[in-house]
């Protein structure tokens, strides 16, 4: 009786642990960056795509289905401070094209492009749980033999009434409140020459005390595809894809996940990959100062490092001497019009 006791034991024991361990795992989050697999997918269950590249490359081919308002740096951003345009301005613009932020919302445009991310960031900011990237774009697209459409696509009209989402940016104050309180970590994308202040794009150049310059591109596989498109050493953007995961996080791995970070550029977009990445990565508490440093360096009074100012009078006087050379071109190109003058190649300035 005792042995037949202890065997049941054993037998449920057993049982228990089977069970146990054959409990589903709860499902891990859908990345915010997705594949051309998503895409299809999401085109099927009836998901917003939205192609944010200028109208004229929409219409030479676009993933079916897919809706456009235009070059999105262009139509929601204006041009002075490059912040967005007014919110009742940006509910008619995208009410009209029936893009909704409430719903489940794919943007794409060329692979790489930071502005596919910052049209990203504006769905978060304006509400949207569901926005995802596809970060390959229209390239991936191509590459995978996906059919192309050349006709418009139209989604209903809506009528919204959006609301910023709070956490989503942050703004000049409170970026310099978080740098004198010290309890921020600032990553800065743009360029070295840009963060040392060699390249001044602001009233002043230089960068916010404290911050870590790890440039927007260092989150491809190949940072330097750009330069080698130009060059034609390489034949397709696919240096331009994400690193991998391990990589990402590698490059990341001096900062702190928990602390609260802003991410900044010039003016948000380049800001919104890196901030995009780094959420993917873990990381809590990530904001994009949407300003960035087309505000800071034009905040006089925030705090900054390698300061360096644009000096106004030297560009005055290059800006005179390409104007005289203008001038001296068009007299010639005149004279040469003339009956009867000529002017030989070797007089004309070089």
């Amino acid at each position: 009786m005792k042995q037949l006791f202890i065997a049941a034991i054993i037998g449920l024991s057993t049982v228990t642990s089977q069970l146990a361990f054959s409990e589903p795992k709860a499902a891990s989050p859908v990345s915010t960056i997705v594949d051309t697999a998503f895409v299809q997918a999401a085109l099927k269950r009836g998901a917003i795509v939205w192609d944010t590249r200028h109208a004229d490359d929409y219409k030479k081919g676009h993933i079916p289905g897919a809706v456009n308002i235009g070059e999105i740096g262009k139509v929601l951003r204006k041009d002075n401070d490059e912040d967005y345009i007014a919110l009742a301005d940006m509910e008619k613009i995208l009410g009209a094209a029936g893009i909704d932020p409430a719903k489940e919302i794919v943007v794409y445009g060329d692979k790489g492009n930071p502005f596919v991310y910052f049209g990203l960031t504006t769905v978060q900011y304006l509400g949207g749980k569901q926005g995802r990237i596809y970060h390959g774009g229209i390239d991936d697209w191509k590459a995978a033999g996906q059919a192309l459409s050349t006709e418009p696509d139209k989604l209903a009209p809506v009528v919204l009434k959006l609301k910023p989402e709070a956490g989503i940016t942050i703004a000049t104050p409170d970026v310099v409140k978080g740098v004198k309180r010290k309890s921020v970590q600032v990553v800065d994308v743009r360029t070295p020459g840009e963060f040392s202040g060699e390249d001044i794009r602001a009233i002043r150049g230089g960068h916010i005390p404290g911050a870590v310059n790890i440039p927007y591109e260092q989150n491809w596989a190949d940072p330097e595809t750009p330069a080698k498109l130009a060059k034609k050493q390489v034949s397709t953007k696919d240096g331009l894809a994400l690193k991998s995961r391990d990589d990402l996080k590698k490059l990341y791995a001096s900062l702190d996940p928990n602390k609260e970070t802003v991410v900044y550029c010039q003016s948000g977009v380049r800001a919104s990959e890196t901030a995009t990445v780094m959420k993917d990565l873990g990381f809590k508490k990530v904001r994009i100062y949407d300003s960035s440093w087309l505000g800071y360096g034009n905040t006089l009074d925030a705090p900054a490092e390698n300061v360096t100012f644009f000096n106004v009078g030297a560009l005055n006087g290059r800006l005179a001497g390409m104007q005289k050379r203008i001038d001296t071109l068009e007299k010639q190109l005149a004279e040469t019009k003339a009956p009867g003058i000529l002017v030989p190649p070797a007089a004309l300035p070089k």
